[in-house]
């Protein structure tokens, strides 16, 4: 279920300060929206894949800290992140 180094390398030149910058906060949040979107459509067709749903549900906690932090800290880049994932602002 992980993403192969292509799309995991596109993602950090996009969300990145730099072509190496894997551990900013938009970078981790984009990566593990990546994931999780990716373990959404598994999980669609693999109903009964518990496993599966479990590590889900840790991602989407993991992502949540991480959002949380990073609204805490910068408002400004925290919206537009939001705006270009496509996912809510529940925080």
């Amino acid at each position: 279920m992980a993403l192969d180094s292509a799309k995991k390398q596109e993602i950090v030149t996009k969300y990145g300060r730099n072509e190496n910058d894997t551990g900013s906060s938009e970078v981790q949040i984009a990566l593990l929206t990546a994931r999780i979107v990716e373990l959404t459509e598994h999980l669609k067709v693999f109903k009964k894949d518990h496993a599966s749903r479990l590590g889900l549900l840790k991602l989407v906690g993991q992502r949540r800290r991480l959002m949380k932090y990073f609204k805490r800290t910068q408002k400004d880049a925290y919206n537009q992140l939001v705006s270009d994932l496509g996912i809510r602002d529940n925080i």
